[in-house]
C-alpha cells in the first residue's frame, strides 16, 4: 500500500499515517470525517503490512488476502454484509478468498474485521494492496 495504513487497538476503523511528532504519530481516520489526531506510544498501533492470518501452512500476509479479495470483488465493496451474515456464510465467503485458512484459529470476528477494513480501503480509493518492496 502506498500510504502507511494503520490499525489502532481500541479504536474503530483504519488510519493513515500523516506525520511523526516528537513522542507520537499524527494519524488521519479513513472515514467521512478524516479527523486528524495523535497516536501515542501507549496505543497499540499496527501497520496492515505487518498483519497476517492463520492458514494450515504458513501465515498469509493481510496484503495478499486483501489483493485476493479485490480480485474477487473487482475492486468494489464486498458482496457480503459482514454484520448480517451468519457464521457459515462468512466462512464460505472467506474460503473462496483463502481456501487454506485455519478454521480453528480464524474466528468470525476476524473475518468481519477483514471485510470491514477492505470496504474502508475501497471507499477511500485504495486498491493497490500489495506491499511495496522496502528500499535497501
Amino acid at each position: 500500500m502506498k500510504e502507511v495504513i494503520l490499525s489502532i487497538s481500541g479504536k474503530p476503523g483504519l488510519y493513515k499515517l500523516v506525520s511523526r511528532g516528537n513522542r507520537n504519530l499524527i494519524v488521519e481516520s479513513l472515514d467521512a470525517q478524516h479527523r486528524r489526531m495523535p497516536a501515542f506510544g501507549t496505543d497499540r498501533i499496527t501497520s496492515l503490512n505487518d498483519v497476517a492470518m492463520y492458514t494450515d501452512d504458513e501465515d498469509e500476509p493481510l496484503t495478499k488476502i486483501l489483493a485476493a479479495m479485490g480480485k474477487k470483488e473487482e475492486n468494489k465493496r464486498a458482496s457480503i454484509d459482514a454484520k448480517k451474515a451468519s457464521s457459515k456464510e462468512l466462512r464460505e465467503y472467506f474460503a473462496e478468498i483463502l481456501p487454506s485458512f485455519d478454521r480453528d484459529r480464524v474466528h468470525d470476528n476476524d473475518i468481519k474485521k477483514l471485510i470491514s477494513w477492505y470496504n474502508i480501503l475501497i471507499d477511500n480509493g485504495i486498491t493497490d494492496f500489495e506491499a511495496e518492496p522496502e528500499a535497501e
